[in-house]
């Protein structure tokens, strides 16, 4: 009998299963973690959503999960600066393709990462506040400095060395918004961003020298007046609807490059079932047309817009750079927020469901975290 146990996802569409899984070993490179806590993502709610129209490459039944905290209980071979016993956070991507969507996705009680994407957590940090981190600072650090991103400099990542350039993150207030905030100052840039205005003294907590209400009709105009000139380097859309108004700020602004961290349609408006549906027709109608126009009316501009994958930093230099060299020393100094703020909303494997459900529904600035028990060699 395994002492490990997961949520599993045995089909597309199908509601998650708790049963027993096999216990991962850590390969060359990675830790083998007792995880105390995980966050649930839009990308879990997606897949589950989505079926096989995103992740083809998945076969059935595997684990969701890309958000985890917990203790090192082993280590891979050529594996440097973690020991058993640490406490850590860390990005799984068992779902992504190549990998192992089972014994390297974070739903269960034993996960195997990649030690070049996990850092050292604080002694005073809670398990629950840290595992909002993983997948929302590496989609922003894809966003801000992949090449074919925004391809900004990173380094001086926690070196608080000024630049002019700025940088504008519409969506400052979600997960990965508010993470890019912190990632593109700590780069040393200016960072004016987006957000509703009971969240603008967060904002400016975060980094963010100005912040602008995302519904406001002249939010765009006020925007371009904050920049005055001033270089920018990128600009960082984050949430449903924010790739026409980037547009316009880079068309303004004179800036080349637009990061998009979200599609230009809500992939919850579907039936969670299989076949078709006239919801489901219209929504990916939808995303052809706007994503064809915003490709189109961006080139002719000269502005280049791309789509972000996170876990591309997995194997480019940016992992090592944002979770080896920044993140455990931001940390410890408190220089680096956990952000969004941590809501628990169960413990065990079997609140993962609600979680995903509730968060199917709409969470503003707060991330859905779900406890686990200790495990007896953790």
């Amino acid at each position: 009998m395994s002492d490990n146990t997961a949520a599993w996802i045995d089909s597309p569409y199908a509601d998650l299963t708790i049963r027993e899984a096999p216990r991962p070993t850590p390969g060359p490179g990675q830790l083998l973690i007792a995880v105390r806590a995980v966050a649930v993502n839009p990308l879990d709610a997606i897949i589950q959503s989505n079926g096989t129209v995103m992740y083809g490459w998945l076969r059935y039944p595997v684990i969701l999960g890309e958000d985890v905290a917990g203790v090192v209980v082993e280590t891979g071979a050529d594996v440097v600066g973690f020991s058993i016993g640490d406490r850590v956070v860390a990005y799984a991507i068992g779902l992504e393709k190549g990998r192992d969507a089972v014994t390297e996705s974070g739903f269960q009680t034993y996960v195997a990462v990649d030690a070049s994407l996990a850092a050292a957590l604080p002694d005073a940090m809670p398990f629950e506040d840290a595992a909002v981190l993983p997948l929302a600072l590496s989609t922003a650090a894809a966003g801000l400095f992949e090449e074919d991103q925004l391809a900004l400099d990173h380094s001086r990542l926690g070196q608080s060395a000024p630049r002019d350039e700025v940088v504008v993150v519409w969506g400052g207030a979600t997960a990965v918004g508010g993470n890019a905030i912190q990632l593109a100052r700590a780069a040393g840039y200016r960072v004016i961003t987006t957000a509703s205005p009971r969240n603008h003294e967060r904002m400016r907590e975060l980094g963010a020298e100005a912040a602008f209400d995302y519904r406001d009709p002249r939010a765009v105009e006020r925007i371009v007046g904050a920049v005055n000139g001033s270089p920018v380097a990128g600009i960082l859309a984050v949430a449903v609807g924010s790739a026409e108004p980037c547009r316009e700020i880079a068309r303004l602004t004179g800036a080349g490059r637009i990061a998009m961290a979200s599609p230009p349609v809500s992939f919850y408006e579907q039936p969670r079932r299989p076949g078709l549906s006239l919801q489901r027709i219209r929504l990916f109608l939808r995303l052809g047309t706007r994503t064809a126009l915003m490709q189109v009316r961006s080139r002719i501009r000269g502005i280049r817009p791309s789509f972000i994958w996170g876990s591309a930093i997995a194997g480019s230099a940016v992992g090592p750079a944002v979770w080896g060299a920044y993140l455990p020393a931001a940390l410890a100094a408190g220089s680096h927020r956990p952000y969004p703020e941590a809501r628990v909303v169960g413990e065990g494997l079997p609140a993962i469901q609600g979680a995903v459900d509730t968060l199917r529904g709409g969470v503003s600035a707060e991330k859905l975290v779900v406890t686990l028990p200790a495990p007896a060699d953790s």
